[in-house]
């Protein structure tokens, strides 16, 4: 039995069970929504990668480590977001989502650069842009993909992997013929992982893009030079079987992918672990952005010593810190050219920002154990007067810990620098808190605040 790094017990245990499969498999959509890719990809990969894997004769703890490396692949993901679309001038989720589609030529990226960059922007701004590019580019690509890699393989290690899932996230990146980034080692030397899941995200993004006989076209055209012709061929010879692209495309392929979890034994989800994944994610979501370092953890710190003064017990208060940590995983979702903008947003742009909070219920509400949390952390943007957002919820529908949350999350906001102003200091933040309690803050969580900051935060 595998147990070298998760704790796995029979189903007469009277903890709550859920598979870590299924809990970061609903994760893992999140991840999608951050490379612009439809949902369902990393999910998608993963089963693609899985069966790769058997076909090589992997088993147990080294078919595991490939099933979690294909379906985490994407961990570092937010980490370069808002400087693609700095450097790009557009839709960070856009231009990755049309980056994949890019041929394996030289000449393909430069005809993307040539139609992408800066397609909505006026003149001046696309030329600067692409003066930038054709004068730095490939140092700046060279060091977004090496944050991307190494953030997720660090992730990687914090939710409990080992190290090999973390060299095949870290490798990710990589091609066969040492063309890759960032560090552009070839062949073999390239983690078998790292080589499983690039072909897996390649055949699933043409296959969702543009279809089966698409995806097969573009295995073979990058065989040998992106990737391994060995696992190519294998490739091949599966999707030949009966039955590979009609299971691909079922609806209930994340069950049947978590039926193929390795040593199919539910593995341990307990409180520690839970808190882990919650702080783990909450890194991919701050990443997203320069200005939210840390903002998730800060506003799980800040909630948790809200709640122990209104006198929440240590359960709902667990809950609570993870529901708020976790609370803007839907703003992986939205486009760092609207999250970075230093100006008023626009309507449009207004809407998709608000969205972020019903892609956070949406998010949590798949999870089994995080599902009681999931309204929690999405209704932290609705009122007591009503004029919130997502649902426009009023004091007699909005429950205690979003209250919480909504506080500890416009004062972590308040004294942090954001692209349109610079930091407040503690005493401003709570001068505009106290304006607001009434309307859109709890009297009682204010007032909580107030003695949680004259205490001292913890560091």
């Amino acid at each position: 039995m595998y147990q070298s790094r998760f704790s796995v017990f029979d189903q007469n245990d009277s903890f709550d069970k859920s598979r870590l499969s299924e809990i970061l498999g609903a994760f893992s959509y999140a991840l999608d929504l951050t490379e612009g890719q439809t949902a369902g990809h990393s999910i998608r990969a993963c089963w693609i990668g899985t069966q790769i894997a058997m076909a090589l004769g992997m088993k147990g703890e080294a078919l595991r480590d490939v099933y979690y490396a294909v379906l985490l692949k994407d961990l570092g993901c937010s980490s370069n977001a808002a400087r693609v679309s700095e450097l790009f001038v557009g839709d960070d989720r856009k231009l990755k989502r049309d980056f994949k589609l890019l041929g394996p030529r030289p000449e393909d990226l430069g005809e993307y650069i040539a139609t992408a960059v800066g397609a909505d922007a006026e003149a001046d701004v696309r030329e600067q842009a692409l003066g930038n590019i054709a004068e730095n580019g490939g140092a700046i690509l060279t060091e977004m993909m090496a944050t991307r890699c190494e953030r997720g393989a660090d992730i990687a290690r914090q939710l409990r992997f080992s190290e090999d899932v973390a060299q095949a996230i870290l490798h990710l990146d990589e091609h066969w013929d040492g063309s890759g980034l960032p560090l552009g080692v070839a062949g073999t030397d390239i983690h078998l992982g790292g080589r499983i899941a690039l072909l897996a995200q390649v055949a699933d993004v043409f296959y969702s893009a543009r279809g089966k006989d698409a995806a097969l076209a573009e295995i073979r055209n990058r065989s040998g030079s992106w990737l391994d012709p060995q696992l190519c061929a294998l490739f091949e010879k599966l999707s030949d079987a009966s039955g590979f692209w009609e299971e691909l495309a079922l609806d209930d392929l994340p069950e049947q992918l978590w039926a193929l979890e390795p040593a199919a034994q539910y593995i341990t989800v307990d409180e520690n672990y839970l808190d882990d994944i919650s702080l783990a994610f909450g890194r991919v979501i701050d990443a997203k952005s320069p200005f939210t370092a840390g903002h998730s953890e800060r506003v799980g710190v800040i909630a948790d010593k809200i709640a122990e003064k209104l006198g929440m017990d240590d359960r709902r208060r667990r809950a609570l810190r993870r529901a708020a940590t976790l609370h803007d995983v839907g703003k992986l979702g939205v486009s760092s050219a609207i999250l970075e903008k230093p100006g008023k947003l626009d309507a449009e742009e207004w809407q998709a920002m608000q969205g972020h909070a019903q892609h956070t219920t949406n998010i949590l509400g798949q999870i089994g154990v995080m599902s009681d949390m999931a309204m929690i952390a999405g209704s932290h943007h609705e009122r007591l007067d009503g004029k919130g957002y997502p649902l426009g919820l009023d004091e007699r529908s909005i429950g205690l810990e979003s209250r919480i949350i909504t506080v500890a999350d416009i004062y972590d906001a308040l004294t942090a620098d954001r692209p349109y102003r610079s930091a407040m200091s503690s005493e401003k933040a709570m001068e505009i808190l106290q304006g607001e309690v009434g309307s859109a803050v709890d009297q009682r969580c204010f007032a909580a605040l107030q003695a949680v900051l004259e205490q001292g935060l913890p560091e």
